[in-house]
């Protein structure tokens, strides 16, 4: 069966478990249709780039999905039609990423309050008045 990723973006005033209650709701309707979902992340409560429906802020979940076509289009059809879905976007995908997402690490590393590991340390540069003039 095709692989795919599925992120949505929820009202920001649900709380954590009316979330957990929807991705369940979007897990059975993949089950139904003859898939399962491989992957559920949770990337917590995020800023918007621009105001969406008058929001600044949503809650973002991702589910990495092994089913057919038609599970996906109908999942998607109850994303469209659900009002505390703001945004919805799935693609399909060749394989599906084994461990945390690059969001679900951007966040822990975020939140251990160490660097990111692609980031070098920058020493600073000193700079005289000779070099000025």
């Amino acid at each position: 069966m095709p692989l795919y990723e599925s992120t949505f973006i929820t009202r920001q005033d649900l709380s954590r478990q009316d979330i957990s209650k929807l991705t369940d709701n979007f897990s059975a309707i993949i089950e139904q249709g003859g898939g399962k979902v491989v992957k559920n992340e949770y990337w917590g409560l995020r800023n918007f780039a621009y105001r969406i429906n008058k929001s600044r802020k949503g809650h973002y979940s991702m589910l990495a999905i092994d089913a057919p076509a038609a599970a996906i289009k109908e999942m998607e059809r109850n994303m469209s039609i659900n009002e505390d879905v703001v945004r919805s976007l799935t693609v399909r995908v060749e394989e599906i990423e084994e461990g945390p997402s690059a969001m679900m690490q951007q966040s822990r590393s975020r939140d251990e309050g160490y660097p990111s590991a692609d980031i070098e340390a920058i020493e600073p540069v000193v700079v005289s008045e000779e070099t000025i003039n």
